[in-house]
């Protein structure tokens, strides 16, 4: 291949792809996190990221506007946000509500401006059986109407649209691992980093602790390699395995956390049972292992959490983790076997008042969220289930958010996502309220809270017979059908406070940034109007600059004082071929008038690791260094760069990747540390200079009881 050949976005997707076929493939002795069942949950996550990038191309990809926000907290009147109620007419506005209201027999309007009830929990087990019900007759229905009458476009439009509402229930998922771009938040054990600090994983929402598959004490590494999480001394120059603690083979790793002397070991683990002679997989469970590792060398297991679904997230706060995962009902059970359709919690099936129900009389789907201490791990302390359709979640600093895309076109012409809030404080779950806007989120950094407000941005498409429909050749329309973006702030009762409609027409959210009052979001079509909106008023919204530039921003994150970082594509003038990675940094210190103070182009370069999974960007302000993962032709990289006002962007270190599995940058005193799959190298912090490297193996896990 040319170096400097030019490449479409699918095809350069589809060449990632390929790669990681041909990697593994290839005569290398593949490392434990490849093996067979780790590759498939690999490679299934990334394909659900994939139909996420190729459903933007359907929505006619081609100008990128990135908003900028001033959020107010003022009053406007809700045209396009339902709230609770369950009406059918759920997201219509103006007087299409009204003439659909004055035809439905028996509606009434508490129906449709119930805003500030609690969520349902549900009656009983019978009432979940008959939602599950309900949701098996509604997909054969809808089966049997694909297969008689669409034609083979629109059955892949489906296929697409599904696989992208599919990926928020991706773990590490829509709420971690497809995050293109969001108001993640670094923290640093030190507070931003000092010589003497060490990093953490780069999270989404400031003060709340997230797993990873590497985290740093600043004296120990704790990296998962496969089926075993390994301990590392960093204590010298010279690094040495510790101690290792493991899953069994029917387990798959998949991110830990560490406090202070408690590790905690996140995995799911596959039941199954023998028929025919076949082993045929039952059931999936997410566990979390906490040890005791006073001694580093010597770590013990204090006990073992465990709730039905596969892994999704984990959060921390104030000494409580809080796990979630997705469990998907067996919607051909019979009404006896109850766990097959109503998730676990130790054993133990969740009471029916725990469970929280969709506005819709529908679902086979739970979020599964369990709370501990990790000081006291012996018990769980609550659990709740959010049932209807597992979708990306977010976490602030007081509240769970699990959302969810509505395809239903009986309640609305357009795509909607319903929002369920549950609120938690020291290991208690509540479930608080739950709305409904029009619009789908680009990812979990769509959506964010500040001051007891949520703010949203979602990306609104027309749908029909459950499909939505993008550009003018959609499902034959014969009028072009265009997608457009809104603007979103509810208070604590999620009743609609303020909007704006109608943003970018034609275009779809990449990625977004919410800065206190401050708001970013960047949508694409060709080229990168940046318009500033100013919100202080909301009930006069005002659009105060326009910025345009070519190609857009996958991730976002605010560098100092005025100064918004954004890492992305540069696309040509038709919005179809890339040009490589871009680098870019705005000036935001005027939001009437964003600039563009400078860019780079890593040229030949089809992707980032960032446009996937943000806690794999390595940030720093105060040191003045970002590092990220970038997809070539031949090989992947790992850069470092520096930014100067007056220079613009350098880059300090590179390193071609040669190796397996995801990769992650962090520095610990005066050295940084590069992980890849199971090999580590160590580098001077001033001038990157190679001190010691190792590859993880050499030591047994310790015995488990």
């Amino acid at each position: 291949m040319e170096k400097n050949e030019n490449r479409t976005m699918d095809e350069q997707r589809e060449a990632a792809m390929e790669e990681k076929l041909r990697d593994l493939t290839g005569d290398t002795e593949i490392p434990p996190s490849l093996e067979p069942e780790a590759v498939e949950r690999l490679l299934l996550e990334k394909k659900k990221e994939k139909a996420k990038k190729y459903r933007r191309r359907y929505a006619g990809i081609a100008a990128a506007a990135c908003l900028c926000i001033a959020v107010g907290a003022g009053a406007v009147v809700a045209q396009h946000v339902n709230m609770g109620g369950g009406s059918p007419t759920a997201g219509m506005s103006g007087s299409a509500q009204a003439d659909a209201d004055s035809e439905e027999a028996g509606s009434s309007e508490s129906e449709t401006v119930n805003l500030s009830d609690k969520i349902a929990s549900a009656k009983d087990y019978d009432q979940i059986y008959e939602y599950i019900q309900a949701e098996q007759k509604q997909q054969e229905k809808q089966a049997r109407m694909y297969t008689d009458g669409m034609t083979t476009d629109n059955m892949m439009e489906m296929a697409e649209a599904d696989s992208a509402s599919a990926n928020g229930a991706a773990g590490g998922s829509a709420m971690d691992a497809g995050s293109s771009g969001g108001s993640a938040a670094y923290s640093g054990s030190d507070g931003g980093g000092t010589g003497n600090g060490y990093s953490d994983t780069n999270v989404r929402e400031d003060g709340v602790g997230e797993a990873d598959i590497v985290k740093t004490d600043g004296e120990n590494l704790y990296i998962l390699n496969g089926t075993k999480v390994e301990i590392v001394s960093i204590a010298s120059d010279e690094m040495q395995e510790l101690a290792a603690v493991a899953v069994d083979a029917d387990s798959n790793i998949r991110e830990l956390y560490v406090d202070g002397d408690r590790l905690a070991v996140l995995y799911t683990r596959s039941d199954y049972t023998k028929e025919d002679g076949f082993e045929v997989q039952l059931r999936d469970y997410t566990c979390t292992d906490v040890y005791d590792i006073s001694d580093k060398s010597a770590p013990v297991k204090l006990n073992t959490i465990s709730q039905s679904g596969y892994y999704n997230t984990m959060r921390v706060k104030d000494g409580y983790a809080y796990v979630l995962s997705s469990f998907y009902a067996d919607t051909a059970a019979p009404r006896s076997d109850v766990g097959a359709y109503v998730p676990e919690v130790e054993g133990s099936t969740i009471e029916a008042d725990r469970i929280y129900m969709p506005e819709s009389e529908q679902g086979s789907q739970y979020t599964v969220i369990t709370a501990f201490s990790l000081a006291e791990p012996q018990e769980q302390t609550d659990s709740r289930a959010v049932f209807g359709s597992a979708g990306l979640c977010y976490v602030s600093g007081s509240s769970i958010y699990v959302t969810e895309t509505c395809y239903d076109e009986a309640g609305s012409d357009v795509t909607q996502t319903a929002v369920r809030k549950v609120s938690y404080h020291d290991g208690q779950l509540e479930g608080a309220a739950q709305a409904k806007v029009d619009g789908t989120l680009n990812d979990s950094f769509s959506i964010d809270e500040y001051n007891g407000y949520l703010r949203l941005v979602t990306t609104v498409t027309p749908i029909g017979d459950g499909v939505a429909l993008y550009g003018s050749s959609a499902a034959g329309a014969e009028e072009e059908t265009v997608a457009t973006n809104s603007l979103y702030v509810l208070n604590e009762a999620l009743e609609l406070t303020g909007e704006i409609t109608d943003l970018a027409v034609d275009e779809q959210v990449y990625s977004a940034r919410f800065m206190g009052d401050i708001g970013y979001f960047v949508t694409f079509r060709q080229v990168d109007p940046l318009f500033s909106v100013d919100l202080s008023d909301p009930a006069e919204p005002k659009i105060i600059g326009e910025l345009k530039i070519p190609g857009f921003s996958d991730y976002l994150h605010p560098y100092g004082e005025g100064q918004l970082l954004g890492i992305g594509m540069d696309v040509d003038e038709e919005g179809v071929t890339t040009e490589g990675v871009k680098l870019s940094m705005f000036d935001i210190s005027d939001p009437a008038n964003v600039t563009e103070a400078s860019q780079l182009v890593l040229e030949n370069m089809y992707g980032t690791d960032v446009a996937y999974n943000y806690k794999s960007v390595f940030v720093d302000v105060e040191k003045n260094l970002f590092g990220f993962r970038a997809y070539g032709p031949q090989s992947d990289v790992y850069y470092i760069f520096s930014y100067d006002a007056a220079e613009g962007f350098k880059e300090v270190f590179s390193r071609e990747l040669t190796g397996y599995g995801e990769s992650r940058g962090l520095y610990a005193g005066a050295k940084f540390y590069l992980i890849v799959g199971n090999t580590i190298e160590s580098y001077t912090l001033a001038g990157f200079e190679k001190i010691d490297d190792i590859v993880l193996g050499n030591v047994e896990p310790v015995a488990i009881e």
